[in-house]
């Protein structure tokens, strides 16, 4: 069995925590509550891509002034899931593509350290990538 169906057997198998119900609130019979919208607003999905862009220039400003800190652990990984599942999303929907620009200020090293802790992560081994690349043509 691969790590990687180990590790999606080990996550199945954790109890899940119930949490107690929150007692019911008073509210005014009269206000109703307001349904969730069924579709982002219109234009949501630009404001979205255009938040994100400002936020990776505001990163990269951050990282250029020497503030290597900017974001918290908890934030980088948000992000880089977010970012992972998107592109995977993406990639799987329209076709490949490559994640980072062609002139990206993003060096080898980085790429390097970065795909090590994804993999690792994921309790994944280069061999296992090199095989799904074999596989998949990617």
């Amino acid at each position: 069995m691969s790590a990687r169906r180990i590790a999606a057997a080990k996550v199945a198998t954790k109890p899940v925590a119930r949490l107690a119900p929150e007692p019911a609130k008073r509210t005014n019979a009269k206000k109703a509550a307001k349904p969730l919208p069924a579709k982002p607003a219109p234009g949501a999905i630009h404001n979205v891509s255009a938040a994100a862009e400002k936020l990776a220039a505001d990163i990269d400003r951050a990282l250029a002034a020497g503030h290597t800190d900017v974001l918290t652990t908890d934030a980088i990984q948000a992000l880089m899931a977010a970012a992972c599942r998107s592109y995977s999303a993406q990639v799987e929907a329209s076709g490949n593509f490559p994640p980072l620009a062609a002139r990206s200020r993003v060096t080898s090293t980085d790429v390097m350290v970065t795909a090590s802790g994804l993999l690792k992560a994921a309790n994944l081994a280069v061999f296992e990538l090199g095989m799904w690349q074999s596989w998949t043509g990617r």
